[in-house]
């Protein structure tokens, strides 16, 4: 069918979940167990005598207990929906009920996989802000009830609309609704950007690189040792056979090697098809929604306000294409959890002129693209080789001497890149402070814009190391809430102390303001304020 059939109402009664939910319990189990049985299986002592018999009646237990686990959650899961709140009941022994206000709710996903989809039923997750865990992961609704709170969240308690359908589910209603009545769409990926998203992506690489760990963790590694001695072996006694030149082995080798880096590039495109297929960036009622995925379907949405931090990356291949990746920081969940059902990427990859526009559209207070930002010193270039001079540089040599002796010392070479490096990177490296946003850029190959708006700045400090102190410079770190500890930080680096102690006062003073004090004061002239940032 075209269109989904009208939704059901919600009982504010307790109800149970769907009748198959202690299966998807189940299996969200085993897979915790997944490669510990495995290689029990595999790998484990076999025997015709009594020693046998015991691992099987160990392993019977061990699933009749997983099994009485996902049921005794199936009965003992309630959750109720209110005019302005979910309730959530569970546990036996140990009972435990949440309220959970609609309006504390701030981010809402839906994931539908393949079984999902077979069973016509949806996993939602609900997170708030200060938790690392959601606070309430509902495993599984029918998929109307689920689409039916997740519209009910969006509007913040008001009587859900029945959702409209996506037009490419024209074969079904097999997944969560990619548009809503009165919906903008602000983005959405074609096949050709996926295919970009591939080339520009390492995930083929990472994927080769799990697979590589994984056969040294489960195989042991005699038979690893032995397998890779034989192949070589082979492989040279075919080039002794075939009477390479030395030239003619070194086309070889590189041959070989663009051969893996094209075969991992194209494992990196179908893993973005996988994972991207039919994006859709789309805003309704306050909201940014992100729909996803090709096997398994899912659907995130957080409230605008909810968006603490932008991040904007480029690399070295995105330079090339003029594409960058759009992510936020949200003050909800853990800030570390990759997982595909938080909504952290706004654009996996797009245009520029489109992550800037969805910038001024998402956040116009912002003023994104600056008008100018403030450079650093380039005499700090030297700065940025200590680790390389002090750290890498010396440990590779070491590491070779072994293998080469002194040619090892030729390491000695990468000595100018090094300088060279450093200084393209200070050269990009700037800040931008005005009334209402903090903006830092950085890198060179791998270049990131970052920016947040003053009011949602958590936190000031500054931070002098020892070189600092012997340069008389400090770095001034700035806080907000879900930001992640992997990707760039927001932080003014490599400033004069005069000046970073200035900034800290005024954005401290900014910052302590209350909340209407703030918006009138937004009223004075933006000149007045950036004379009173940059005067030292």
């Amino acid at each position: 069918m075209n269109t989904p059939p009208p939704l059901p109402p919600l009982a504010e009664k307790e109800q149970l979940l769907h009748p198959w939910s202690w299966l998807f319990v189940l299996l969200a189990q085993l897979r915790q167990f997944l490669f510990p049985l495995v290689a029990l299986v595999i790998f484990g002592q076999r025997s015709a005598g009594r020693e046998d018999s015991y691992q099987m009646v160990t392993m019977v237990i061990v699933a009749a207990v997983l099994v009485a686990s996902a049921l005794l959650r199936y009965f003992t899961y309630r959750y109720a929906i209110g005019a302005d709140r979910v309730s959530v009941r569970s546990g036996l022994l140990a009972r435990n009920r949440r309220e959970i206000p609609f309006a504390r709710i701030h981010n809402v996903a839906v994931q539908q996989n393949l079984l999902h989809r077979l069973f016509g039923v949806a996993e939602i997750r609900l997170e708030s802000a200060g938790s690392k865990h959601p606070e309430a992961e509902m495993r599984v609704l029918r998929l109307d009830q689920a689409l039916a709170l997740e519209q009910l969240v969006r509007q913040h308690g008001r009587s859900p609309s029945p959702p409209q359908a996506d037009p490419a589910d024209s074969g079904g209603n097999d997944g969560p609704a990619s548009a809503t009545a009165g919906s903008q769409l602000l983005l959405a990926l074609r096949a050709l950007d996926l295919v970009r998203l591939g080339l520009v992506s390492n995930r083929g690489m990472v994927v080769v690189a799990a697979a590589i760990g994984a056969v040294f963790q489960l195989v042991p590694r005699e038979v690893v040792g032995d397998l890779i001695k034989a192949h070589a072996r082979q492989a040279m006694g075919m080039a002794n056979g075939a009477a390479l030149s030395t030239t003619s082995a070194i086309l070889l080798a590189v041959l070989s090697l663009v051969l893996v880096l094209l075969m991992t590039r194209l494992l990196s495109v179908a893993l973005a098809f996988v994972q991207y297929h039919r994006f859709v960036l789309s805003r309704a009622d306050g909201r940014l929604t992100v729909e996803r995925g090709l096997f398994s379907r899912s659907r995130s949405s957080v409230g605008q306000r909810r968006i603490q931090a932008w991040s904007l990356h480029q690399g070295l291949l995105q330079r090339w294409l003029r594409v960058q990746q759009l992510k936020i920081d949200i003050a909800a969940g853990n800030a570390e959890d990759n997982n595909n059902r938080s909504l952290r990427e706004l654009a996996p990859i797009a245009r520029q002129q489109q992550c800037t526009q969805l910038i001024q559209t998402l956040a116009p207070d912002l003023a994104w693209p600056p008008s100018q930002w403030q450079p650093v010193a380039p005499r700090q270039a030297w700065r940025l080789c200590l680790p390389a001079l002090l750290l890498w540089q010396p440990l590779l040599i070491t590491a070779l001497w072994q293998l080469a002796g002194s040619s090892a010392l030729l390491c000695l070479c990468l000595l100018p890149v090094t300088v060279w490096r450093a200084w393209r990177s200070v050269g990009f490296m700037g800040y931008h402070v005005d009334a209402h946003a903090v903006m830092v850029r950085g890198g060179w190959w791998q270049r990131w814009w970052r920016m947040a708006q003053t009011a949602k700045v958590q936190g000031l400090r500054l931070r002098r190391s020892p070189l600092d102190r012997l340069c008389g410079t400090a770095s001034l770190l700035l806080d907000t809430a879900g930001s992640s500890m992997g990707g760039p930080r927001l932080q003014l680096a490599l400033l004069p102390v005069a000046q970073a102690q200035q900034l800290l006062e005024q954005l401290s003073a900014r910052i302590s303001r209350p909340r209407v004090a703030s918006s009138a004061d937004a009223a004075a002239p933006v000149t007045q304020v950036l004379a009173d940032l940059q005067s030292t």
